[in-house]
């Protein structure tokens, strides 16, 4: 990811947000649904043969003439699911979004693995083989080989791929992409509404980060032009001129307002994520309603 380490000693103080209390069996940072013997004080309830007697609150038993225990909160450990879109559109722009995409994948994956959550990272063209860790961050050097073997090429199917994924418990769940497929460019698609029930229906917090070149999101190109899908190679052959540039930024406006409103109905989180931004700005300003902070 080519990240100094005064940029991971600043991420290591946040941590991300999760839409569900974890209910995994695995001890983490997490405050779980499950009652635990952590310190933090949760409920009481009405003593049971079999309880810790140190449990007992004697102060309520003076009071009430009935034996009460005190409950905590357990904690466990979440589960951080990141899906990387590595279709042949994300090889695109000076600044190129797959890089960019993978700078983020393993920003997100550092913060869950800093904080003892279980981080499964996907390469959406190869949902079968995604890499799992729940090491902590000596972890991360793992997560940045399996990043640096990812191919951007060919297509992907977001839905089949979020469909894929198996139950694991809350958590929060993060799809990186640029969202140029068919099915979600169609004004009327349900896709998008799709993919945000099945994961409120799997208990995850979703954010959509968007990733975008530069060039796309200010087009500088003039004349008569032939243009190549990346993906599929159809061409499309356009004249840019001052009214044809208006038309695709009010497009593209309604395309990404369109994700947005979207994901706001949903509880869902979007974030439209520009190549020639600077990515500490990114990270810990344009994102920052991603953290616990």
């Amino acid at each position: 990811m080519m990240l100094d380490s005064a940029f991971f000693e600043r991420l290591s103080r946040l941590r991300l947000q999760m839409g569900h209390k974890s209910s995994m069996n695995l001890t983490g940072n997490r405050k779980s649904v499950q009652k635990g013997s952590s310190t933090e004080f949760s409920d009481f309830r009405e003593y049971m043969p079999g309880d810790d007697i140190r449990r007992i609150d004697w102060n309520a038993y003076g009071r009430l003439d009935r034996l009460y225990v005190k409950e905590y909160m357990e904690e466990k450990e979440a589960v951080v699911s990141i899906l990387l879109d590595t279709s042949a559109s994300m090889n695109y722009g000076k600044n190129k979004k797959c890089d960019l995409a993978g700078k983020l994948a393993g920003a997100l994956g550092y913060l869950g693995l800093n904080n003892m959550d279980r981080v499964i990272l996907y390469d959406m063209k190869r949902m079968q083989s995604p890499f799992v860790s729940n090491g902590g961050r000596k972890a991360i050097w793992g997560l940045n080989e399996w990043l640096e073997k990812c191919d951007y090429g060919d297509t992907v199917d977001i839905l089949t791929a979020v469909k894929a994924l198996a139950p694991k418990g809350p958590g929060v769940t993060i799809l990186i992409s640029d969202f140029f497929q068919e099915a979600f460019l169609e004004e009327q698609s349900e896709v998008l509404t799709q993919i945000l029930r099945f994961l409120n229906y799997r208990r995850q917090k979703t954010v959509l980060l968007q990733v975008l070149a530069g060039e796309e999101l200010n087009v500088n190109l003039t004349g008569t032009l032939n243009l190549i899908d990346m993906e599929d190679k159809s061409t499309l052959r356009v004249t840019m001129d001052a009214a044809g540039i208006q038309t695709y930024d009010k497009v593209l406006k309604e395309f990404t307002g369109r994700l947005q409103r979207e994901s706001a109905k949903a509880g869902a989180v979007y974030a439209l994520c520009n190549t020639d931004r600077d990515f500490y700005q990114m990270m810990f300003s344009d994102l920052r309603m991603l953290y616990d902070i």
